[in-house]
């Protein structure tokens, strides 16, 4: 049984971060996500949710980031079956309680997998885990995903028992790819062999954890393609999920993805033909996001593949990212002839003193030139940033907010610089005089503080781009309201006020609800006709 995303209280995760300190950098950077509404805390979508719903009793809805069925799970379906085993799934733990308690009592369940792909903490994970228990006293749970695996990267020893204990599973997945880890377990637990023999393995042992030999797990995209038909039809509906690509050809200075995922590898044109091909035969979808970290990389194949788009006119829109030094104005133009609505930028700063610093290939020309090519053609732009890198000033923050005030993408969002032990730059510590971890650090030229001071007031002060709030909604939730019927001048109309409600609720830090006008513009551009799903 493998279960998707669990979108864990928000009310209770903001306490669990407010405990840390209201001027922690972690609770900084959540403040910007929500806004205070008859007594309880809403990010944008659960806003939208209930004034849409208060308008439009009769035909409620629910607008949230998770409306697809999770690539986990069809990525992990299809490599179990390939290996022979069988499977089962409930996609979102939070809205499929039911279900998944009926599969426990009812179904001869062995394992239970909880993939760990987007959480940050382990709040939605112990959720689930405690819910499994009550329901189904025997079953095996295994915890896997991104979350495990980096937390056994960075913690060893008694610590990293205490986390496992913590959590609460029988078996942990520890490698950075697991899914052959996944079936050889599965395997072992069904033939009632020992689990010592399976590499990558963290299990319960009396009152410890025994761990197993470490093996380099790898698991090439050609020979693990989604299989699609072995999921209802009806379970894939307008949007889906895929990638064409593992891992990134870049070492950019604040990012520990590569050092995460391994060497760089890709499909070729024939197989992501032949992945297109199978998502132009699934009947409703509509959408499709590649979620590979750099879609147009490399650029020869990027241009194959969208005079293939092109010529098989497939019909569904899509969005990606895109490296702003890897493309050009034709090669901008060929994606939107191919139905490309949306890009998302790593642009991270506006100063090409602190691209340089961050190990960027990109500089503010090419930032500049991107953006005016993508308005250009209408093709809509997510600038993502980060402020308070090593070097940062004053004044590389305020090149930051010219470059959004020039570039004028669509959205924007600026991040507090995260001090992770596992990206290039903490080997350089020393030499940038880099004090704390996490969201709470000083270095030579600032601290988290002040960077979360810059960041607020470019949250309020930034005139020609929306700034996208954080926590349950992405640039994706642009298209999914798009597809339910919200014109994206609407989706900016709505996401301005919101942001405008959560400026007024932090300039007035007593103040628990929403002001009467702000709140009236909200409902009105709340209100729109839903188009139902396929």
């Amino acid at each position: 049984m493998l279960v998707g995303f669990n979108d864990a209280p928000f009310a209770d995760y903001v306490e669990t971060t407010r405990a840390m300190g209201e001027e922690s950098g972690a609770f900084q950077d959540l403040r910007l996500a929500y806004a205070e509404h008859e007594g309880e805390p809403l990010r944008s979508l659960d806003l939208l949710t209930r004034l849409h719903n208060e308008e439009f009793p009769d035909a409620p809805q629910n607008f949230h980031n998770a409306d697809f069925l999770w690539p986990v799970i069809t990525y992990l379906g299809t490599y179990l079956h390939r290996a022979g085993l069988s499977f089962d799934y409930v996609n979102l733990f939070h809205l499929e309680k039911d279900r998944l308690r009926e599969k426990l009592q009812s179904q001869d369940v062995l394992t239970v997998a909880i993939t760990t792909t987007l959480y940050v903490s382990a709040q939605p994970i112990i959720e689930i885990v405690e819910f499994i228990r009550r329901y189904n006293k025997k079953v095996r749970i295994v915890i896997g995903g991104p979350y495990v695996a980096n937390q056994a990267q960075m913690v060893s020893g008694p610590d990293l028992e205490a986390l496992l204990d913590y959590l609460g599973g029988d078996i942990y997945v520890i490698g950075r790819e697991g899914e052959k880890t996944l079936a050889r377990l599965i395997e072992a637990l069904r033939d009632g062999t020992d689990l010592s023999g399976v590499p990558n393995l963290a299990y319960r042992k009396g009152d410890t954890f025994a761990l197993t030999l470490p093996e380099v797990e790898s698991n090439p995209l050609e020979e693990n393609m989604v299989d699609y038909q072995l999921f209802p039809p009806g379970e894939i509906a307008e949007f889906v999920t895929t990638r064409t690509a593992k891992s990134c050809p870049f070492s950019c200075a604040f990012c520990g993805f590569p050092q995460r995922a391994g060497k760089y590898t890709y499909l070729d044109l024939e197989h992501v033909e032949k992945e297109l091909d199978a998502l132009s035969r699934l009947p409703h979808v509509s959408t499709v996001t590649f979620i590979d970290d750099t879609f147009n990389v490399p650029k020869v194949r990027f241009r194959e593949i969208l005079r293939l788009m092109i010529d098989k006119g497939y019909g569904f829109r899509w969005n990606s990212f895109y490296r702003s030094d890897h493309g050009d104005t034709e090669t901008i133009g060929l994606m939107r002839e191919a139905g490309c609505e949306g890009v998302f930028l790593g642009i991270e700063s506006g100063s090409d003193a602190m691209l340089k610093r961050m190990n960027k290939t990109a500089r503010r020309k090419d930032y500049l030139t991107a953006l005016k090519a993508f308005n250009d053609v209408g093709i809509s732009a997510y600038a993502s940033l980060i402020v308070g890198f090593p070097g940062e000033t004053e004044e590389t923050v305020e090149e930051t907010i010219s470059l959004i005030e020039e570039g004028r993408p669509d959205f924007y969002r600026a991040q507090l610089w995260y001090a992770d032990p596992v990206t290039p730059i903490w080997q350089q510590r020393e030499k940038y005089g880099i004090q704390g971890e996490a969201f709470n650090w000083t270095h030579g030229t600032m601290d988290s503080a002040t960077a979360c001071d810059l960041i607020n007031d470019m949250f309020t002060s930034v005139q020609n781009s929306v700034w996208l709030p954080q926590f349950g909604f992405e640039q994706w939730s642009v298209f999914y309201l798009q597809r339910r019927g919200m014109p994206l001048s609407q989706v900016k109309k709505f996401l301005r006020h919101f942001n405008t409600a959560v400026a007024d609720q932090m300039t007035h830090p007593g103040r628990r609800h929403i002001e009467a006008e702000i709140l009236g513009h909200l409902r009105e551009s709340a209100r729109f006709d839903v188009i139902a799903h396929s």
